[in-house]
């Protein structure tokens, strides 16, 4: 089953990445030879070359690469040029001095003049269209991708903990990076060759993945996550979105209110006139980088770029990150990237563990316009394994790399394998499974979730539950599960079962029955906690006595046509029965409906769920959604007969959902839900809409912070829930604040509904209910990234101030790990 845990692993491990093989390594510090000052951003790279990098901030550089020449040219304005002399194949440290340049000029009158680099990035952004890639029509491409996953910011303090002594040989395969200056440990290193078919009309975009290689574990389903899908840059994007956040592009049409450009160098390569221009920020904390490109004078497209990082910018997770892309041309008008060569450093803490990403990727056979055959266009996932060949022999694997395994590469296959046959390991693998996942795999069984174990409320005062379900050991085909509970204060027992049989996991076809006797509450956001979560009890805000008893069947199938794009059946009937706290008083209007009888309902449901390209994790049974570059949209029609299993009312229901994110670089991103929704039929209070309120202090995305259980009902209704997260382009602004790595967010929450007459008039509505007569609206304004891990939003409710037990002004807290 994919857990948060898996899903962690498998986004760092989908970005990651690979070395070269063994190659010359230049690194070294540039400064200026009359101060002794560091010069930041020098140009180093080999003559006669393409390959090369710039200086950090410290003046420290580090170049890499197996096409090393025999001479090193630094170079910056304003300072002679220097050439070293480089022994190829080893590896050398140089102390650069810069000397300055001392031109004596007699009289000079200045006048306005463009920078040189101006004049070419006209003529780049001029010709973007023609020359991007994303232009073509169709195309079909081999490629080969190699990633690597190393634990970093290693040292002897962990070397020598006790618990970790089974383990001591690992510490034999510890490197060092001269790039990031740290520590690794490597820990995973895949390798997958793949065809790649993509077509605007008909929309195809497919890869086949022909062979698959991981270090010593057995899970296929991983090679879904190794492709090329996942995290390709397009230089020629105004906006480069890279693990959430949007970044300037350097050739951005607005670009040159971001960046410093420099034309450093022209000279011919592959018979082309080529010009090298560097860039650097202009200001601190916004979402740039620094690095340079090579670009055609004659085509102006980009032939080669080097981005990294800028290192004060407001991120988590990524500390830092270098990216290597080379195009070719391949006929008289198109050009199309060819190699790429990604370094990823992840950290969440300043000085902690953390992972370094590796990817290196050759696309070659790059062919445009061929038809997509028709075996291709009707797989109906992005990413499709041939699983009869995906195990491919050594011989396979020589005749397909595109670059050699490095000897430390060839040696974590081994160390992998060594690992696991550690008793350790395994203890250390539960452990870390069972924090993640909420769970405890004991065999053939999952015991959990453990949140669930203790909690309170008013209507069964201590609470104590025990539950469980089968691990993919019982089998990856059928999941049964439960739960039993039982509250001191009402001494009653509750229960649950559940069974889900997966016909398919992708495309998904899927099936759960399930029946459970137990509290809920009614009104409540899906994205709420539990209602036995004890984290429920810890944060709730109102005592929570507006709990109902719930006797419930439920049966669901889940189809899905194509990613992105399912159809849900379902069937729900169930009985729902008074407290003392929600008492169902009937006003005569159905008869047969007396103080203190339970409400018996059936309802049929197809739901209708289009997110087109949508992403996601997957697991044996359970998935985790990317999401989508375009508009979610979720429809849900329901039928409820009466007389069908002892249903009491007939009726209808439509609810339409459309959600996005809108990405607003530089200034962030939107994200809204618009949600409206009509019922048909005369029904009572609990089966209406009861919209989604919220009395504890965690903020919930889905509901209405500010707002009571059980205050708002409605038989139609319309919403709009809109948050736009700046990404600090205020707070990085302010010299006191950059440092803390703040960011802004602000968010609104609009409702209007109706109630009917004769829905109002069927049962009297419990004290502190009311249908809306004029709209109800709330906004926060509030600070996210506190402590990296933290977001705490100021809210305000405007409208029904004079209800009972409400408030104008709350602080509602959350915890989100976000890039």
């Amino acid at each position: 089953m994919i857990s948060r845990f898996h899903i962690i692993s498998f986004f760092l491990f989908a970005s990651a990445f690979s070395l070269s093989a063994q190659k010359t390594v230049i690194r070294g510090k540039v400064i200026d030879a009359e101060t002794n000052e560091p010069v930041p951003y020098t140009n180093i790279g080999f003559q006669h070359s393409l390959v090369g990098t710039i200086s950090e901030a410290d003046g420290s550089f580090y170049l890499t690469t197996t096409r090393a020449t025999d001479t090193l040219l630094v170079s910056s304005v304003g300072y002679r040029l220097v050439r070293l002399p480089v022994k190829t194949g080893t590896e050398q440290y140089f102390d650069v001095q810069l000397i300055p340049l001392a031109i004596t000029l007699e009289a000079v009158i200045v006048t306005p003049g463009e920078n040189p680099a101006f004049r070419i990035l006209k003529s780049i952004n001029d010709n973007k269209k023609k020359n991007n890639p994303a232009r073509l029509p169709a195309y079909q491409y081999n490629a080969y991708t190699k990633m690597r996953l190393d634990l970093n910011n290693v040292g002897e303090n962990l070397k020598n903990q006790r618990f970790l002594e089974d383990f001591g040989f690992v510490f034999d395969y510890m490197d060092s990076s001269e790039v990031f200056n740290k520590n690794y440990l490597p820990l995973l290193i895949t390798e997958t060759v793949s065809k790649v078919y993509y077509s605007k009309n008909p929309p195809v975009n497919r890869e086949v993945i022909e062979g698959f290689k991981i270090s010593g574990i057995e899970n296929k389903t991983v090679s879904q996550f190794t492709g090329r899908m996942y995290q390709q840059l397009n230089i020629y994007d105004d906006f480069i979105t890279f693990f959430d956040p949007g970044f300037i592009s350097p050739i951005a049409d607005i670009g040159r209110l971001y960046y410093k450009y420099y034309l450093e160098d022209s000279t011919f390569i592959d018979g082309r006139f080529c010009h090298k221009i560097s860039f650097k920020p202009k200001r601190k904390q916004e979402r740039t980088f620094h690095g340079f490109f090579w670009v055609t004078d004659s085509t102006f497209a980009i032939k080669k770029f080097q981005l990294r990082v800028s290192k004060d910018v407001n991120l988590n997770l990524l500390k830092d990150m270098i990216a290597t892309y080379e195009y070719d041309q391949l006929n008289d008008s198109t050009w199309f990237l060819t190699s790429e060569d990604l370094v990823i450093d992840f950290n969440v803490v300043e000085k902690s563990y953390g992972f370094f990403g590796r990817k290196t990727a050759v696309y070659d056979s790059i062919r445009f316009n061929d038809p997509i055959p028709d075996r291709i266009r009707k797989i109906t996932t992005d990413t499709y394994m041939l699983e009869n060949e995906i195990d491919r022999d050594d011989s396979y694997w020589e005749n397909n790399r595109k670059t050699s395994l490095t000897e430390e590469d060839s040696k974590i296959y081994t160390m992998v394998d060594s690992v696991k046959k550690v008793p350790l390991y395994k203890t250390l693998n539960t452990l870390a499974t069972m924090l993640a996942n909420y769970y405890i795999v004991t065999g053939p069984v999952e015991l959990g979730p453990y949140y669930t174990v203790i909690s309170s409320n008013v209507i069964e005062g201590l609470r104590l539950r025990a539950g469980g379900r089968t691990s993919n050991k019982f089998s990856t085909k059928i999941m049964p599960g439960g739960h039993i509970a039982y509250g001191f204060g009402d001494k009653r027992f509750k229960y649950g079962l559940y069974v889900t049989y997966m016909f398919n996991t992708n495309p998904r076809r899927t099936t759960t029955i399930s029946y459970f006797h137990d509290i809920r509450q009614l009104g409540k956001s899906e994205n709420a906690f539990l209602e036995d979560n004890w984290l429920t009890s810890v944060m709730r805000r109102n005592p929570n006595y507006k709990l109902t008893m719930v006797d419930q069947f439920n049966a669901f199938y889940e189809h899905e046509w194509a990613p992105g794009f399912s159809n849900t059946m379902k069937f729900i009937r169930q009985k729902i029965y008074p407290t003392a706290y929600v008492p169902f008083i009937n006003n005569e209007l159905l008869t047969d409906t007396v103080k203190g009888s339970p409400l018996t309902s059936a309802e049929f449901t197809l739901s209708t769920h289009f997110a087109y390209r949508e992403k996601f994790l997957w697991g044996k049974f359970e998935r985790k959604s990317l999401g989508s570059q375009y508009p979610t949209l979720d429809l849900d029609l329901t039928y409820g007969p009466k007389g069908f299993t002892g249903s009491e009312y007939e009726y209808f229901k439509i609810r339409l959902k459309i959600s996005d994110k809108v990405e607003t670089a530089p200034i962030g991103y939107l994200k809204f839900r618009f949600t409206l929704g009509k019922i048909y039929g005369t029904l009572p209070y609990p089966l209406l809409k009861l919209h989604e309120g919220n009395e504890t202090y965690a903020y919930d995305a889905l509901s209405f912070n500010m707002m009571n259980y059980y205050e708002f009902v409605s038989d139609e209704y319309i919403s709009l829930y809109a948050e736009h997260h700046f990404q600090g382009f205020f707070l990085n602004r302010i010299p006191l604040l950059r440092r803390l790595n703040w960011r802004e967010v602000v968010s609104c929450n609009i409702l209007y509904g109706r109630l009917s007459d004769k829905n109002e008039s069927v049962m009297e509505f419990p004290e502190g209910l009311a249908g809306l007569s004029k709209p109800y609206y709330e906004a926060g304004v509030g600070i996210e990234n506190i402590f990296k891990l933290f977001r705490v939003e100021a809210m305000w409710r405007f409208s029904y101030l004079d209800h009972p037990d409400v408030s104008p002004f709350g602080i509602r807290a959350t915890m989100q790990l976000a890039f």
